[in-house]
């Protein structure tokens, strides 16, 4: 660890940085205005009335077709590899979406004639981590318990999530199956064979599969997710998955297209509650998509655009940790092939010390502990890294000085010793 000289200097060249009066924005993964430029034909999708029809005629100005546009639902089918009539189209928001389910099910229940969980005493979610903030901010506004399952590099710890769900209170978990946020992971064959034949002890147990950067790769060389689906069609766990995805990374992340995916039984069951919600979802922004979009391929290729942009952002961050923390004990990070994010965890009980500094020197990261339930990370050592937003120019001066603060950070914390 670093010397009295050694904390001197740092702190010297803190100074300096501070002096400068930078402002880096890095507190969340939202795609950049060049990203955003890509889908700005959506703009002009949709010239006159005369375009507002579906092939079967249907005016999609008008009320009607609750599950969604039928040729968006056709061509988010072949994306995604799952059939048409397991598929409900929504708003912009797959949050939104995921919400609601947790609702639905608190207040009335899943399919299967199940009490709603609100008449059954506790409910409580396993959460791998470090994990999303916001599937944390759904459980804890809905008197959720969280327990915590830690992350392998290859999806949870399938050993303690098997422990975990003996306990019928226990009614859910989150998963980011691919590109997981924050760390990139992807779950493996065995995981996610393990999640399909699980056998909790809860009849109305729900795994909620967040699919958010299931087609966000960032090179040639993409990580591959088995099909969860298909490993539980026609099984005693055909209704186990809840599923979600949504266009907000891939157009535009204010006016996207969010999907639920599930079982027929959990579909039928979940449109006769959004019944009571809404008549019909955004139409007009589902055509506009479609007429704009046109076929899963054209969604594949305007990916690989993300990617060009995405990637020299990622690079430049792994370039930097290894140059400059690949020496600093108790420090390392992720290096993944796609979604949004990199984990790193810097010295223990230093998180939020890193933070601070990095605040202090005009960068802004998601805070420290965001990625644990209740906002607490009980080694105060992960940080979400968000490279998307930023310029690459940017992502440079950000990082050398995050790397400046976790270095700062932990010979401060040796000098305590």
């Amino acid at each position: 660890m670093a010397n009295s000289a050694t904390l001197s200097e740092l702190r010297a060249r803190f100074d300096e940085v501070c002096r400068r009066g930078l402002r880096l924005d890095m507190s969340r993964g939202k795609p950049c205005t060049e990203q955003l430029g890509l889908s700005d034909e959506l703009l002009f999708a949709l010239k006159s009335k005369d375009d507002c029809l579906t092939e079967a005629g249907v005016d999609i100005r008008n009320y009607g077709l609750p599950d969604g546009v039928p040729e968006l639902r056709a061509l988010f089918a072949e994306l995604l590899g799952v059939p048409e009539n397991n598929i409900i189209i929504g708003g912009n928001s797959s949050l939104n979406m995921m919400y609601d389910t947790v609702c639905r099910a608190i207040l009335f229940g899943t399919y299967g004639n199940c009490l709603p969980w609100k008449d059954q005493g506790k409910v409580k979610f396993i959460c791998p981590v470090p994990g999303y903030d916001r599937h944390f901010s759904i459980c804890e506004r809905c008197g959720i318990e969280m327990i915590t399952v830690p992350l392998t590099g290859h999806g949870p710890d399938m050993d303690l999530v098997d422990e975990l769900i003996r306990d019928p209170s226990v009614k859910g978990m989150w998963c980011v199956p691919k590109y997981a946020n924050p760390t990139g992971e992807t779950y493996s064959e065995e995981t996610v064979r393990r999640i399909a034949t699980m056998k909790p002890a809860a009849p109305d147990f729900r795994v909620f599969w967040d699919m958010a950067y299931v087609i966000h790769d960032l090179d040639d060389t993409p990580d591959e997710l088995p099909d969860i689906f298909e490993m539980i069609k026609d099984t005693e766990n055909k209704n186990l998955v809840y599923a979600f995805f949504s266009t907000s990374k891939i157009t535009y992340a204010g006016a996207g297209i969010a999907v639920m995916i599930s079982s027929t039984e959990n579909i039928m069951h979940a449109k006769a509650d959004i019944a009571f919600q809404t008549i019909s979802p955004d139409k007009i922004n589902q055509l506009r998509h479609m007429k704009y979009l046109r076929t899963a391929d054209n969604v594949r290729a305007l990916m690989k655009r993300h990617a060009e942009i995405l990637k020299p952002k990622f690079d430049t961050t792994v370039r930097i940790f290894r140059r400059e923390l690949a020496d600093v004990e108790g420090v390392h990070w992720t290096e993944p092939h796609g979604g949004y994010f990199i984990s790193l965890n810097v010295v223990p009980h230093t998180a939020k010390r890193v933070a601070a500094l990095c605040k202090e020197a005009g960068v802004t990261l998601t805070a420290a502990g965001s990625t644990f339930p209740y906002k607490n990370d009980p080694e105060d050592r992960n940080l979400r890294i968000a490279p998307s937003y930023p310029t690459v120019q940017e992502v440079e001066q950000a990082m050398e000085i995050l790397c400046l603060c976790v270095k700062l950070a932990a010979a401060e914390k040796a000098a305590e010793i």
